[in-house]
């Protein structure tokens, strides 16, 4: 990025719309800089961090239950015992 404007953006960041102004808040210019590249002209949806690493999440509690550990899994992955209880359900029809 041109260092002009990297310097007339960090002097009026204020005037940078959100969520833009967020994202240089937390990773700063040049992230915001390397996402427009990436996907400017495109419409972008940002799901939630559960929905992007749900089977990894999946894969990791199919692969820690034990038959007994429900409740536990639950609270360590912050889901339902209700999901937990289904989602292993589904594994033993796989087998």
């Amino acid at each position: 990025m041109n260092t002009k404007i990297r310097e007339a953006v960090m002097l009026h960041k204020d005037l940078v719309l959100p969520p833009y102004d967020e994202i240089i808040d937390l990773n700063g210019i040049d992230a915001i800089a390397a996402f427009s590249r990436a996907f400017s002209g495109s419409s972008v949806y940002v799901p939630s961090l559960k929905s992007i690493f749900k089977d990894c999440i999946d894969t990791e509690i199919h692969t820690q239950y034990n038959g007994k550990k429900i409740r536990s899994l639950a609270k360590d992955y912050g889901l339902s015992e209700r999901y937990i209880r289904n989602l292993v359900k589904d594994l033993s029809l796989l087998v």
